[in-house]
């Protein structure tokens, strides 16, 4: 049993379809990347996760149980949207987010602690959240979203302001909160977070989900069959096996595209009788490549004819 489950979920405004038929299950203790373009529904979606908006068809259960407005205090929701109140100070604000998820003063006030020093903003406590640069401010923001250590957490674009240090930093935090049995709903377009921190995928286009499953049986799926080759030799065509493509200039290697029907070992096995083969190695998709491909080709004109 999915840990969240959102079954055929329908959403429609006056002369829009916002989600139409939306269904994903996210397991427990699992990292799932919501993924698609501007305007594909992701928002309407999260937003009936958190009891923002009512779901004019379908449901949404968590932990087994139909949803309620009693829910909200289970989820952790850090929006795209960034939101302080700039005036409170750093720990009072932070730990005044986390009585509103139900926490007792005294439990707030020592996770407000235990999280300013594992994001080094100690010094910060009695500053205004004005004062602070943006990057500290998101940081503020995250542990408000997480100060309560909810099952379940809603990051819309969590890597959004940050520098390579500090989003580096944020990845760590997010992979700790799932190893400490969090759920994670994760919505990006940054695809190379994906492959980092994600296990499922679902890419919603046009309001439907248009593919989903695990990162690796994804890239599977997308694969062109072609091969990384290493050798200190200039291989020649073999049309009969495979066509050869640019190398790449960094790996400098050989890549090589299987013809149809061919099995990578036999290509590999006529490799080495000819050629001496330091390595080799299959070449998927990125996550990135494969977003583009599938929302580009859901996008392309239809041929009725």
């Amino acid at each position: 049993m999915a840990y969240l489950d959102i079954n055929n979920v329908v959403k429609r405004y006056e002369g829009h379809t916002a989600l139409a038929g939306v269904s994903m299950q996210v397991e427990q203790g699992c990292i799932y990347g919501l993924l698609g373009p501007n305007g594909a529904g992701k928002s309407t979606l999260i937003r009936i996760i958190n009891r923002i908006l009512a779901a004019d068809e379908g449901s949404v259960t968590l932990n087994g149980k139909q949803m309620t407005d009693d829910d909200i205090t289970h989820i952790g929701y850090l929006p795209e949207e960034r939101g302080l109140y700039k005036k409170m100070k750093v720990g009072d604000h932070i730990v005044y987010l986390g009585r509103l998820k139900g926490m007792t003063k005294a439990d707030a006030v020592a996770s407000m602690h235990w999280w300013l020093d594992r994001f080094d903003l100690k010094e910060w406590e009695n500053k205004k959240v004005e004062n602070l640069s943006k990057g500290m401010q998101q940081k503020v923001q995250f542990i408000g979203t997480v100060i309560h250590r909810p099952p379940l957490l809603i990051f819309d674009e969590p890597f959004s302001g940050f520098d390579p240090v500090n989003a580096e930093q944020l990845k760590v935090e997010i992979l700790a909160l799932r190893d400490q049995g969090s759920t994670i709903l994760f919505s990006t377009h940054n695809m190379s977070s994906v492959e980092e921190v994600c296990q499922q995928i679902t890419l919603l286009n046009h309001a439907q989900v248009v593919l989903n499953g695990s990162v690796d049986e994804v890239k599977q799926q997308h694969k062109k069959n072609i091969i990384a080759v290493e050798t200190p030799d200039s291989i020649e065509p073999n049309d009969a096996l495979f066509t050869l493509l640019p190398s790449d200039p960094v790996k400098h290697d050989t890549r090589i595209k299987l013809a149809q029907g061919v099995q990578v070992r036999d290509a590999i096995a006529w490799l080495n009788e000819h050629y001496v083969l330091t390595g080799f190695t299959e070449v998927l998709p990125s996550m990135n490549e494969i977003f583009i491909e599938t929302v580009k080709s859901q996008n392309a004109p239809q041929n009725n004819e």
